[in-house]
């Protein structure tokens, strides 16, 4: 196994890893502003089920676009 082929994977990795999760951080920050309710009451004061099941969805949807992405 070539090292410079392992050390270019790796590179890339890491970058793709840090690049997914600033999308998915400023996915959950458009989605915050878009529901017009409060999300974190919503979630731990009223433990309405329902919205974490949908913020759920949207990270699986977003984690899917973003491998699709990077997969090509």
């Amino acid at each position: 196994m070539n090292l410079d082929f392992l050390g270019k994977a790796l590179l890339s990795s890491v970058v793709f890893s840090l690049l997914g999760m600033a999308v998915f951080v400023a996915g959950f920050f458009v989605v915050k502003l878009i529901l017009p309710f409060d999300v974190n009451k919503e979630l731990e004061h009223d433990q309405n089920t329902s919205v974490g099941i949908v913020i759920g969805s949207f990270i699986l949807g977003l984690a899917f676009i973003v491998g699709m992405a990077i997969h090509g």
